[in-house]
């Protein structure tokens, strides 16, 4: 019976030694005082931010961090402010046991640039809407029109399913928004211009545009219209540009 005494005695002793060794260490950390910053950014991201950029943003929060205790950093604060940046998608702030404040981002990725009237802007593949860069300009199609804010959502269905496929995301340059919200498409591979209408029937439009293409790539026709129009049911209509090549 003592023996068992003893040895819970000594258990307590040790647990009570470790947690004072665990809260001094812990306290010994938490007065480090942050020496840098280090941002990453995620693989294969676009670069409409820099290193620079985000460096700035910290620095210039509430608390400066540099040279600070890490106690007193607010890393959720620094987290939200690193987020509200528009190009940001997802971000992470962490500070290391030696000082190191580190910063994990990842922008956001562009599928279309908006040109709104005198309104000019990007949008990702959920619709929403941010700025230009000055850094940085995304290979992505054009989409042109007037008031588009109000027709974003179904933009970004239509630019999306064209980013889906390999051969549309090849061969459609453009989209202009008609003032009945029609769309016209342009093209990389000629002068002509492909009248896609409403958005209905979106996967039949496609399926026909396929068809032809796959026809007047091969008698080498394709060159000869002005216009390839998806709007009728079960067919496509095309007018010939002139005799002398002009449109």
């Amino acid at each position: 019976m003592n023996r068992q005494i003893i040895i819970s005695s000594i258990f307590v002793s040790l647990l009570l030694v470790l947690s004072i060794l665990y809260g001094f260490s812990k306290n010994r950390n938490l007065d480090r005082n942050v020496y840098s910053i280090q941002v990453n950014f995620a693989d294969g991201d676009n670069s409409f931010l820099t290193h620079e950029t985000v460096n700035k943003l910290l620095i210039q929060s509430e608390v400066a961090v540099i040279n600070k205790a890490k106690r007193i950093i607010d890393l959720h604060s620094l987290e939200e402010k690193v987020l509200a940046n528009p190009y940001v998608d997802k971000a992470k702030v962490f500070v290391t046991p030696g000082g190191l404040i580190k910063t994990h981002i990842s922008q956001k990725e562009p599928i279309a640039r908006i040109i709104s009237g005198d309104q000019m802007f990007y949008i990702d593949d959920e619709g929403y809407e941010f700025p230009l860069s000055t850094n940085y300009s995304a290979r992505v199609p054009l989409v042109k029109g007037e008031n588009l804010s109000s027709n974003i959502e179904e933009i970004t269905k239509l630019i999306r399913f064209i980013s889906k496929d390999d051969f549309l995301k090849k061969e459609i340059t453009g989209v202009r928004v008609t003032n009945i919200k029609e769309y016209i498409l342009h093209v990389r591979s000629g002068d002509y211009t492909i009248h896609f209408g409403k958005f209905d029937n979106v996967n039949v439009k496609f399926k026909k545009l396929k068809a032809f293409y796959n026809k007047s790539l091969k008698d080498k026709s394709i060159n000869k219209y002005e216009t390839i129009n998806l709007k009728y049911r079960n067919q496509v209509v095309c007018t010939k540009q002139n005799q002398d090549g002009k449109q």
